[in-house]
């Protein structure tokens, strides 16, 4: 396996005639070529593909929306419904790697229109075979097509890291991360719409919205990308990366933040109907609610970031998973007082705490592998720019291999879901796991980054 990098040597001339859409001469860490060239070029790459990746999103959590238009009319049960929900986000986490790597073996540009155009799988017959009478065996493939849209994030953070120097990559990726996690509550809020207008009989009318704008999406990415030849697969990185301990401990920490994020936002509608059945008799009652969780998790991103900047990714993380601790307690309370005030009040707390988490433990990565390389540099066993290209080729392949086994999170929320309603008929089992769960990484954040004593990590 391999993992992306820009070290492979770039030619000196622009871009050749009849190969437009092709930097053959990228040098973003020029500071005369970034001002008078690079900046514009890649300021538009990006715009273009938030956008792709914002769509991909809300493919992907089409049935976080579509599950509530499932009536009786339907024959689906709530343990059902959250199968829905657990298979996109099972295909989505399984495609993250190779949706990486695709960048440099096709091109950015290339691969993003693929991709783009690769949401039509789902969309389409979703907008055509959504009504009663479908069979459930049909349902389960439509969900689980939607899962492309997951993999889109791993190919677009790939690809937007190549374009930006490096002292503009985190606040390059943050948008573009932030950008795409927006798409959950976007699908949500059109939800919404069609609950309002037409009403939940219509469910096709959904997917139907986001035609056009995957097209759309494929077009601009066609019309406004460019693809960076200088990018290229290192081979052996990623499974250089597997071995590494770091790249587990690290792939635990994401589920139980970019799990639990991308879960709660599949999950969080279905869950408050069920529940509070008595406050939401109609989808359109609870889907009003829904998207608030998904869009502070989204826009709180960039603040896990900035705190990670100024107090230290683990510091922040190792308090930020006993917030979420505190948030799935108080959700537990109040499941078991009715309390719907504090049960929204437990949920925004989570998706708040979700979202700071997905940014601290972003930023804990590189960390970890510059203070490793700085011990071997100090320690004569490496020189300064082997061991800086060492933490660039390992960091990237460990948010590869971290974001893919941290998306699964979502699967195993709604699994954590389904089981507690199908053995004790209420979520009460699955919030005590979701605590247990936090607990343990918190733990884990501290014996492995905080810990005192010679074998702490500096900086991290």
């Amino acid at each position: 396996m391999s993992t992306l990098s820009t070290t492979a040597p770039v030619t000196d001339t622009a871009a050749r005639p009849g190969r437009r859409h092709r930097l053959d001469d990228w040098r973003p860490e020029d500071p005369e070529f970034w001002r008078t060239t690079g900046a514009r070029i890649a300021r538009r790459n990006l715009w273009v593909s938030i956008l792709a990746e914002h769509v991909g999103f809300s493919v992907w959590s089409l049935w976080s929306v579509t599950v509530l238009f499932l009536g009786p009319e339907y024959g689906i049960d709530p343990a059902g419904k959250f199968l829905l929900t657990a298979v996109p986000a099972a295909l989505g986490a399984t495609l993250r790697l190779p949706y990486t790597l695709a960048v440099a073996r096709f091109g950015g540009r290339n691969w993003t229109i693929v991709s783009a155009l690769l949401l039509l799988v789902p969309a389409v017959p979703m907008a055509v075979l959504l009504e009663p009478g479908v069979s459930y065996a049909t349902l389960m493939v439509l969900a689980c097509l939607t899962g492309v849209g997951g993999g889109n994030f791993a190919s677009s953070m790939a690809n937007i890291n190549l374009f930006f120097p490096e002292r503009l990559k985190g606040k390059a990726l943050g948008l573009n991360a932030g950008g795409g996690n927006l798409g959950v509550p976007a699908v949500q809020l059109v939800g919404l719409a069609v609950l309002a207008t037409a009403g939940a009989a219509h469910p096709r009318l959904v997917p139907a919205v986001y035609l056009p704008l995957i097209v759309l999406a494929a077009l601009a990415a066609a019309r406004w990308l460019d693809n960076v030849p200088a990018a290229r697969n290192e081979p052996g990185a990623l499974r250089e990366a597997a071995r590494e301990p770091h790249t587990w401990v690290m792939s635990l920490l994401y589920i139980g933040t970019f799990g639990s994020f991308i879960g709660f936002g599949f999950a969080f509608g279905q869950v408050l109907q069920i529940e509070f059945a008595d406050r939401f008799a109609t989808p359109v009652d609870a889907a009003w609610l829904t998207f608030l969780g998904p869009l502070v998790g989204s826009l709180i991103r960039p603040v896990g970031g900035h705190l990670a900047d100024r107090y230290g990714g683990a510091r922040v993380t190792f308090w930020n998973f006993a917030a979420m601790a505190g948030g799935a307690a108080l959700v537990l309370y109040a499941a078991r007082e009715r309390s719907l005030a504090l049960y929204l009040t437990g949920f925004l707390a989570l998706f708040v705490t979700s979202g700071i988490g997905n940014g601290s433990t972003y930023k804990m990565i590189p960390a970890i592998f510059r203070a490793r390389v700085a011990a071997e540099v100090a320690g004569g066993r490496l020189d300064p720019a082997d061991a800086e290209r060492r933490a660039r080729r390992l960091t990237g392949a460990l948010i590869g291999i971290a974001g893919a086994v941290g998306a699964s999170g979502g699967v195993l929320v709604n699994i954590a879901f389904r089981q507690s309603f199908l053995t004790w008929r209420s979520a009460d089992a699955a919030y005590l796991a979701f605590i247990g769960c936090y607990a343990v990484c918190l733990l884990m954040t501290w014996l492995v980054y905080l810990r005192p004593g010679s074998r702490r990590l500096a900086g991290v």
